[in-house]
């Protein structure tokens, strides 16, 4: 509001290199502050200048001036082209071959902030020829600047396909992978995002990733003391398990569904997010891999996350992995049941039906995990306390289940009365003629009349 900015311009073109300097780290503090300044930066026309003198300064001037690019850079799409347009990508790039590391991370964190919004930004970055040159800086022996390196490089690699591919033509899998193992926890995030973000796109990107060995050694960062390192390490492993049978199958035989069901059973909250999503993905393949996840005892932990966790979207995630175990044979959803994971789901249903919008999802979820588990699910005494709370829509499925076991199963029918399952079945109140109506006419046909009365 004083006219800063104005007084601060002329500064950047001053005889002394420590005034540049500190006008610089001016601009960039104020426009860190909020994208008001920013813009004001903008308006300023202070990004030519800056562009201007990025090749001739010293390190320090580099610095400065980067910092000011990513400060104006990272508040929005808008900002970010404003500065493509002054043409600073090329003069980053230029930035990206100095001598000194700082002025390198400097430069490699503004084509970050600058790729990380959209497609089109990030294209941008990469026609300019940065990722090369981000590449061998992910090889330079400064930690921070092999952070800053990688973090770009998945911010590049997220937006598509295309620009994955561009990252790994120019090398990138093999050198993050062996990184895969370095005892700093924030280059370990980095790294395993980058991965995360290449194998997301498809099969083929995915099996690129695989192939450069990542497993078993990927498993440890599940283990690992730093959060995000363990929830990275989880994204990673469920984005290459979620492409294919076969995908999944290499992270079975590499012992990596018990390693998730440890993490999962280890930590709480958003942490757990990704594993429960990974064997969900796992379990939906085919009979077989859903069979690993229950002989790796996943039900436990999946069903431990249904109660102890109070967010709904990870709720709705465990409802929905417990859907993808249970939905493919009577014997994978009794196995699922006998966990006590039914009356569980039931109570959620009931509860999410009741309050508005927020919930709207997880009861989509818990209600299509609810009927699909059911629907496979033979195993008697795991549906009969249902019968006494679920509702209609609910209920109809449990109902089905009892008409298709007690006409074959004189051990059941006997069991059935004498629990009051027979008697609970009379008091529901179904339309003539519904699907519900026909089930409870199936289940008393297999009684004598007086019993039934």
């Amino acid at each position: 509001n004083s006219g800063v900015m104005s007084l601060l311009r002329p500064l950047l073109l001053d005889v002394v290199p420590t005034i540049q300097q500190t006008a610089a780290l001016a601009l960039g503090r104020l426009a860190n502050y909020n994208d008001d300044l920013a813009e004001a930066v903008v308006k300023g026309d202070i990004l030519p200048q800056l562009v201007c003198s990025l090749s001739e300064q010293n390190r320090f001037y580099k610095k400065a001036a980067a910092f000011v690019l990513r400060a104006v850079g990272k508040h929005s799409p808008q900002l970010a082209q404003a500065i493509v347009q002054c043409g600073a990508l090329e003069m980053l790039v230029i930035c990206l071959e100095d001598f000194d590391p700082g002025v390198k991370e400097a430069a490699s964190w503004a084509l970050g902030y600058i790729a990380r919004h959209n497609s089109e930004l990030s294209q941008a970055v990469v026609d300019a020829g940065a990722v090369p040159l981000l590449v061998l800086c992910i090889q330079e022996p400064e930690i921070a600047l092999k952070r800053i390196a990688a973090s770009t490089l998945s911010d590049i690699s997220k937006h598509s396909p295309e620009l994955a591919q561009t990252v790994v033509d120019a090398g990138a899998i093999a050198h993050l992978a062996q990184m895969i193992l370095n005892p700093d926890a924030k280059l370990k995030r980095q790294v395993l995002s980058a991965l995360s973000q290449i194998a997301k796109h498809s099969v083929d990107l995915a099996e690129l990733v695989v192939e450069a060995e990542i497993f078993p050694v990927v498993l440890t960062c599940l283990k690992d003391s730093d959060e995000y390192v363990k929830k990275n390490g989880a994204t990673l492993i469920r984005e290459i398990a979620k492409h294919t049978p076969e995908l999944s199958q290499l992270i079975v035989n590499a012992g990596g569904v018990a390693a998730v069901i440890d993490c999962i059973g280890s930590c709480r909250g958003t942490v757990r997010l990704p594993g429960i999503m990974m064997l969900g993905y796992v379990a939906a393949h085919s009979e077989n891999l859903s069979m690993a996840v229950i002989v790796s005892k996943g039900i436990p932990p999946l069903c431990a996350c249904l109660i102890e966790e109070h967010e709904d979207h990870i709720k709705a995630a465990a409802a929905w992995a417990l859907e993808q175990v249970g939905r493919h044979t009577p014997e994978h959803a009794r196995a699922v049941a006998v966990a006590n994971v039914l009356p569980t789901l039931l109570a959620m249903y009931m509860d999410t039906r009741s309050s508005e919008d927020l919930q709207m999802k997880a009861s989509i979820f818990t209600k299509k995990a609810l009927k699909n588990i059911l629907q496979k699910c033979m195993y008697l005494p795991a549906l009969e306390p249902l019968l006494h709370d679920a509702p209609p829509n609910i209920m109809k499925h449990i109902v089905g289940q009892f008409s298709k076991v007690l006409p074959h199963d004189s051990k059941a029918r006997r069991l059935f009365v004498t629990t009051g399952g027979l008697k609970k079945v009379q008091e529901i109140k179904a339309e003539p003629g519904s699907l519900l109506q026909e089930y409870i006419n199936t289940i008393n046909n297999c009684y004598p009349e007086e019993i039934v009365r």
